[in-house]
């Protein structure tokens, strides 16, 4: 699902809701959702999921096309861990 296709699922079930304070709540939730893992905190959906940042040490990679090495600093990944109800819906059968 893309951010058009979120704004338009959330306008279809609140049509009391205009078009653009839909788009600035998403925007919203998403920049204090991105303003929270910059800053090192998780943010946590209670039955959705835990985004967290993960370190990942530096390394020597190898460019594919030419075979050289690489040399890749540390950086900072997002990790995204599945909640339990929506793993259970995910696997029911």
């Amino acid at each position: 699902m893309t951010r058009s296709e979120l704004i338009e699922n959330i306008a279809k079930k609140n049509p009391n809701l205009l078009l653009s304070e839909i788009e600035r709540i998403v925007s919203v939730i998403f920049s204090s959702i991105t303003a929270a893992l910059v800053k090192g905190d998780r943010v946590e959906f209670r039955g959705f999921g835990v985004f967290s940042i993960h370190k990942r040490e530096p390394r020597i990679a190898q460019n594919p096309r030419t075979g050289a090495k690489v040399k890749i600093g540390d950086r900072n990944i997002v990790h995204f861990k599945v909640g339990k109800e929506l793993h259970d819906k995910l696997n029911e059968n």
